[in-house]
């Protein structure tokens, strides 16, 4: 299977792991590690990749699925599993599997130095700029300076193309934001490509946060390894996942 290792330093205590689209079993064009149940793939399929992902990473819990809406709600684990829609979740508990899935959206994933907490958010435009990374920080109750944050695969910066409304969502919030944007074509267009991990490198910065890592794919034009939404609509998910020994 192939799987992605986050490259940071994170305490002995913390694992974590990234998937890709490959080593599973769902047909094209879901192929072939589709982990979403919510996408039209047939549901034994999607059972059969989460099976096979579980027992690649020896996981000592089965992940909670999130039902992700682009909001800003934090849920946390294991004191709350009866309503699964939010786009963030935390655990202070040992063997809890926090996971999210993306297909171009952010997935962030945190922990403190200590060991003690870890976090795992879905950030897409629309809740990073409604402060999903701030709830999850939020949430996890620890001093934001002691937070490492590793950023995993996303559309990347030369082609995550947005109009001016995305613009001025993040630069009503920071003027500082303006930099995380290069102009497409005639202005009038107001057309941007847009650096959704400087983006959320600077929501990141201003909560408090100093420790970032990885932030360097891209899954629109990486199809070998990455599920891509605005490449091929029709596609599966990839999910980022941590938990504490």
């Amino acid at each position: 299977m192939d799987l992605i290792l986050p490259d940071w330093p994170a305490p002995a205590s913390v694992f974590s792991a990234q998937s890709t689209r490959g080593g599973g079993v769902s047909p094209a064009p879901f192929a072939s590690l589709n982990l979403g149940a919510h996408v039209g793939d047939n549901p034994a399929n999607v059972e059969a990749n989460r099976a096979r992902l579980a027992a690649c990473l020896s996981l000592p819990s089965a992940p909670v699925w999130l039902e992700q809406v682009h909001g800003t709600r934090v849920l946390t684990l294991p004191d709350e599993t009866g309503n699964l829609t939010a786009d963030a979740v935390v655990s202070r508990t040992p063997g809890q599997v926090c996971s999210i899935m993306t297909a171009d959206c952010l997935p962030v994933l945190f922990c403190d130095q200590a060991g003690s907490v870890v976090a795992a958010a879905h950030a897409g435009w629309r809740g990073l700029a409604a402060g999903i990374l701030e709830a999850t920080l939020q949430a996890m109750a620890v001093d934001p300076a002691t937070v490492l944050v590793w950023l995993g695969p996303a559309i990347g910066p030369g082609a995550f193309e947005v109009g001016g409304e995305v613009r001025a969502a993040f630069i009503t919030h920071s003027s500082l934001a303006e930099h995380a944007f290069m102009p497409v074509g005639n202005p009038q267009d107001d057309k941007w490509l847009a650096d959704i991990y400087q983006l959320a490198r600077l929501r990141l910065i201003a909560a408090g946060v100093r420790q970032f890592y990885g932030g360097d794919y891209c899954t629109h034009t990486d199809a070998a390894r990455f599920f891509s939404y605005r490449r091929d609509q029709a596609t599966g998910r990839q999910a980022s996942l941590i938990w504490l020994e």
